[in-house]
Order: structure tokens, then C-alpha cells, then sequence
């Protein structure tokens, strides 16, 4: 028997965060994640319209994440 879910290819799932979600998970203000974007040292935003954007969950946290071991090493 072929099951029709097996075929498929997986997606994986990534919520957006919009700005508010980023400065709670970083713990950053809005000037510094545009500034850190800018030197290319924080996750570039995805564009949702012409006034909206977000942050892919994934890329915020692994930023975090990076930040911690970093600080760990020292």
C-alpha cells in the first residue's frame, strides 16, 4: 500500500517574528538590530510588504544561541 504523505516532501516550519518578538528574544533595541544588520552581524529581515517585516525565527535564535557560546569561550 503507498501512502500519499510519504512522498511529500517535508517543509520545514519557521515561524516570523515581527520586531517586538525580536527585542524580547535578544534582548536588543530596534536601533541596535538595524545597526547589527547593517555590519552584517545580525540576520537580515524578510520583506512582507512594502511597510511590514519580520525575522525567521530560526535565524534570531540561532543568533542568540551563537552569542551565548561566544560568551562562553571567554
Amino acid at each position: 500500500m503507498h501512502i500519499a504523505n510519504e512522498t511529500r516532501p517535508q517543509v520545514r516550519r519557521d515561524r516570523l517574528l515581527r520586531l517586538p518578538d525580536v527585542e524580547a528574544a535578544t534582548g536588543l533595541k530596534k536601533s541596535t538590530i538595524y545597526l547589527l544588520m547593517k555590519r552584517g552581524e545580525f540576520p537580515r529581515c524578510v520583506q512582507l510588504t512594502a511597510r511590514c517585516v519580520a525575522w525567521p525565527e530560526s535565524r534570531v535564535l540561532q543568533f542568540v544561541q551563537d552569542r551565548i557560546a561566544s560568551a562562553g569561550e571567554g
